[in-house]
């Protein structure tokens, strides 16, 4: 079973909220009630900020259950609160993205960049902009929403997109591509003499409306040929590790419904001490 975190968060804000309200308004005078009116006692409240309040300076002790809720739902509240409209943090889990991004790579995700959604229905409420071509954005994988993906915003609503010999073409024009003179260490599968080798990838650099950013792609060969026109409210992706992603050339385009936000800037990587702080491109 897949762990749903925001609603986890959504559930625990509500529980401790709910508590920390009863008590406020029900719980809390009944016992001082009860307590009047056995005319006991109870330790003096800690009131070094000496606000005046007489009538209950000697306060009934709360029931644990009322002190966590109070101290938790304030920190629950901000980090669901945070996590759902502002920035939000991920794992790269695979090679998809090479160079760009790499496995193991922590990300930050801005949230509102494409308007603001309510957590666990991700229904857009606010809107404040959308993808641009180019943009690196995490979305909910179309044919299993549990699962998030990171890929590369290449085709707009109404866009016609066509990958032909390993190029890219948006509306009839071409998304001009040149070598940087180096290979990458990803490896990748390439027919060499009637055989599959494997070989390693060749860096590449391409521009994507105002955004060059590097690519990888196996040397040789044609590729994978693919024509499309892109349905209003959705977008084209793709991996920067170009013959080693699975995106909208195999299972189409996202909607707009599943979209969570521009991801912007690598936080850590363990061992990749260097990459910490670099804004992704």
């Amino acid at each position: 079973m897949d762990f749903n975190f925001p609603l986890l968060l959504v559930l625990a804000t509500a529980l401790t909220g709910v508590i920390w309200l009863l008590d406020v308004v029900w719980w809390r005078p009944a016992r001082r009630a009860a307590l009047a009116s056995e005319g006991g006692s109870a330790p003096p409240r800690d009131d070094a900020a000496g606000d005046g309040d007489a009538p209950h300076a000697m306060e009934p002790k709360e029931p644990l259950v009322v002190e966590y809720a109070k101290s938790f739902f304030p920190i629950i509240l901000a980090v669901l609160v945070l996590r759902s409209f502002v920035v939000e943090p991920f794992r790269i889990p695979s090679g998809s993205m090479l160079p760009t991004l790499l496995v193991g790579d922590f990300i930050l995700v801005n949230k509102y960049a494409y308007g603001l959604r309510l957590p666990v229905l991700n229904t857009r409420v606010v809107e404040i902009g959308s993808p641009q071509r180019g943009d690196v954005m995490v979305f909910r994988y179309p044919q299993d929403p549990s699962v998030d993906y990171i890929k590369r915003v290449v085709g707009l609503p109404g866009d016609r997109v066509s990958y032909v010999n390993k190029t890219i073409f948006v509306n009839g024009e071409r998304v001009e591509q040149q070598p940087d003179g180096a290979s990458d260490q990803a490896q990748c599968r390439a027919f060499v003499d009637g055989r599959i080798v494997q070989t390693a990838t060749e860096r590449r650099l391409e521009t994507l409306g105002e955004k060059q950013h590097a690519i990888l792609a196996c040397p040789g060969g044609n590729g994978l040929r693919r024509d499309f026109t892109v349905p209003a409210g959705q977008y084209f992706v793709m991996g920067d590790n170009r013959d080693n992603s699975n995106d909208s050339r195999f299972w189409g385009t996202v909607p707009e419904e599943n979209l969570v936000g521009k991801a912007f800037m690598i936080w850590l990587n363990v061992g990749e001490w260097g990459r910490i702080g670099s804004w992704i491109e």
